[in-house]
């Protein structure tokens, strides 16, 4: 009778530990953590305004040197956009501006960049995109979009990429060579305080003559 009971003890302990031991190792949680990858990030809501001098057809096509994929895009990327603009940048008579999403290698720069608390970051980022280049209505179009959605931290960190950072990354190749390019992502990263210390940037100088042709973009940390 002892015997039996130490087998049955010895069996039930055994049993135990197999589930539990399954528990902590379920498919599920293992999958997660396989499929994640810090090394890559999504630039969100990517903005190409263009305007050229005369009405004109273009193609414009995006290359990934580093690696990289388009997630999606409006009108649709296919092979690329071919597109008929005019000199007020409208597109195909309906669309504003050229928008995609991708996926990247994280390979920008985090040494530049600003500290700014939520109460002042709408007004921070309008008088920022005008020093910087863009026109009222390519930053009303930015505050609109973004201003609602970064509402979870007291502060945030801005890291900004210029068209030598992106280039990198992600090129912006148009059948019409442009005049004056004007390029920027914020990395914006949400903190709890203003303890971060970052060199000041240096904003490139743009001018707005001829062909030109503008983007900004976003990338949440």
């Amino acid at each position: 009778m002892k015997t039996f009971f130490s087998i049955f003890l010895f069996t039930t302990l055994i049993s135990f530990v197999s589930v539990t031991t399954g528990c902590k190792n379920s498919p599920t949680e293992s999958s997660d953590q396989s499929n994640y990858d810090s090394s890559k990030v999504r630039v969100m809501k990517p903005n190409i305004y263009l305007y050229p001098k005369t009405k004109c057809i273009l193609s414009v096509k995006l290359a990934f040197p580093l690696g990289g994929n388009i997630i999606q895009s409006v009108p649709s990327y296919l092979n690329g956009w071919n597109i008929e603009v005019d000199t007020s940048g409208k597109i195909d008579q309906q669309y504003d501006y050229l928008f995609y999403e991708s996926e990247t290698p994280n390979d920008y720069q985090y040494n530049a960049g600003w500290v700014v608390s939520r109460n002042t970051l709408s007004s921070f980022i309008s008088a920022n995109l005008l020093k910087i280049g863009f026109n009222e209505r390519e930053v009303s179009d930015f505050l609109e979009y973004w201003i609602p959605r970064l509402t979870d931290h007291p502060f945030y960190i801005i890291y900004p990429q210029f068209a030598d950072d992106i280039g990198k990354v992600i090129q912006l190749n148009i059948s019409i060579p442009p005049e004056n390019v004007l390029r920027l992502f914020y990395v914006i990263r949400g903190s709890e305080s203003n303890s971060t210390k970052l060199d000041i940037p240096t904003i490139p100088k743009f001018v707005r003559s001829g062909f030109v042709v503008v983007e900004w973009g976003v990338i949440l940390k």
